[in-house]
C-alpha cells in the first residue's frame, strides 16, 4: 500500500508550479510501544476528557479550542474561524529565495519530508525546479502551513526527488550563551592535543546508518520474548559510572594502548556484530508474541484475558516442574 501524504498542495517557482505531496521521512511505527492496562484484568485502559471544574466527563463533540487571556478565562475559537484565516502557504509552497546550504545553521533544522509530484501532468515542472538546484550547492527557501502553523521549508534535490526540511524560527532556538558562558577558557597543551587527535584518527570511519543498532530496543525485544514465554526476566547489572580522570595525560596514553590491542581481541566479534546489525536492520518491531526476524510470520495477538491465562499456565507448569 502506498504511503498516505501528510500534506498536499502545489510547489511554485515564479510562474512555474506543479502539484506535490509531502511524506514524513521519519517513522516511529517500527518501535516497540506499550499500552496502558488494568493490572487486575489485563484490559486496556482508555483516557477520558474531564471538565476541570465540574469533574464531569466531556464527549468528543463538545471538545473545543480556547486561548487563555487571564487565569481560567478563555476565548473560545471555532475551527471555522481558523480556516477563515488561511493564507496562500496553506496550499502552496512558494519558493522565495535560494541560499547557500552552508549558511543554514544546524540548530534550525527541524523535520524532513519527501516532496514528490502528485500527478503525471506536473512532472515536467517538478523536474525543472529540482534540476535547477542541482550542482549549485544552493537550497530553496519557501513557506508552508503544517498543523495550522506556517513553517519555513528548505528544499534541496534528493536523488530523483526533492527533500524538504522544515526550519525553526529564531524564537524557537535557545541561545547557547546560557549553557556555554560558564565554560572556562582552557589552553590545551600541544602534546596532549596530539594524543587526543591520534585517538580521533584511530576511530575515524564512514557514516553508515545501516549499522546503527538501538541497543535498548534490542534488550527490550529480548525481555518481551522472555515475558511472552512465561520466563522470569533477569535483571542486568547496572552500568558503572566512568571514574574521574586524575591524570588526563595518562588516561590518553592508556586509551591509545587500548585501541592498539582492540583489533586482535575483537576481530571475530566484529563479524558477529555486523551480522547481528544486519539482522536487526531487517527485523521489524513486533507485536506480542515476539518471534523475531522477517521469516517468521506474525501470529494473532491473544486477548488480554487469554494472555493472562497463558502467563498463569506457564507459571503453573514451572512450579510443577520445580516440584
Amino acid at each position: 500500500m502506498a504511503p498516505r501524504p501528510y500534506w498536499k498542495g502545489y510547489l511554485k517557482l515564479s510562474l512555474v508550479s506543479c502539484p506535490i505531496a509531502l511524506f514524513p521521512v521519519a517513522s516511529s511505527t517500527e518501535r516497540v510501544s506499550f499500552r496502558q492496562i488494568n493490572k487486575l484484568t489485563g484490559n486496556r485502559l482508555r483516557q477520558q476528557l474531564v471538565d476541570e471544574v465540574t469533574r464531569e466527563p466531556v464527549e468528543s463533540q463538545d471538545k473545543g479550542k480556547g486561548y487563555e487571556i487571564a487565569k481560567d478565562t478563555y476565548v473560545q475559537i471555532e475551527d471555522e474561524e481558523l480556516e477563515a484565516i488561511e493564507i496562500e502557504s496553506s496550499h502552496t509552497v512558494e519558493i522565495d529565495s535560494f541560499v547557500p546550504r552552508v549558511q543554514i545553521d544546524e540548530r534550525y533544522i527541524d523535520n524532513p519530508y519527501y516532496i514528490a509530484p502528485n500527478d503525471t501532468v506536473g512532472q515536467d515542472a517538478y523536474a525543472v525546479i529540482r534540476d535547477a538546484m542541482k550542482g549549485k550547492e544552493m537550497v530553496a527557501l519557501g513557506r508552508v502551513v503544517l498543523n495550522k502553523r506556517e513553517r519555513v521549508m528548505m528544499l534541496m534535490p534528493w536523488g530523483k526527488g526533492i527533500l524538504g526540511t522544515s526550519l525553526r524560527y529564531p524564537y524557537e532556538v535557545r541561545d547557547e550563551g546560557a549553557y556555554f558562558d560558564d565554560i572556562e577558557d582552557v589552553n590545551t597543551p600541544p602534546d596532549m592535543l596530539k594524543l587526543a587527535e591520534h585517538i580521533l584518527d584511530s576511530k575515524a570511519a564512514n557514516f553508515e546508518p545501516s549499522k546503527f543498532v538501538d541497543q535498548y530496543e534490542t534488550a527490550l525485544v529480548e525481555m518481551l520474548k522472555s515475558k511472552s514465554a512465561g520466563e522470569a526476566v533477569k535483571s542486568r547489572p547496572s552500568a558503572k559510572a566512568p571514574s574521574n580522570v586524575v591524570n588526563l595525560m595518562d588516561a590518553l596514553r592508556k586509551s591509545i594502548d587500548a585501541e592498539k590491542k582492540a583489533p586482535a581481541k575483537t576481530a571475530g566479534a566484529k563479524k558477529v556484530s555486523a551480522a547481528k546489525q544486519e539482522q536487526m536492520r531487517k527485523q521489524p518491531q513486533f507485536k506480542l508474541p515476539i518471534k523475531g526476524g522477517r521469516e517468521v510470520e506474525a501470529e494473532a495477538v491473544p486477548t488480554s484475558k487469554a494472555k493472562i491465562a497463558v502467563t498463569k499456565s506457564a507459571k503453573g507448569a514451572a512450579k510443577r516442574k520445580s516440584a
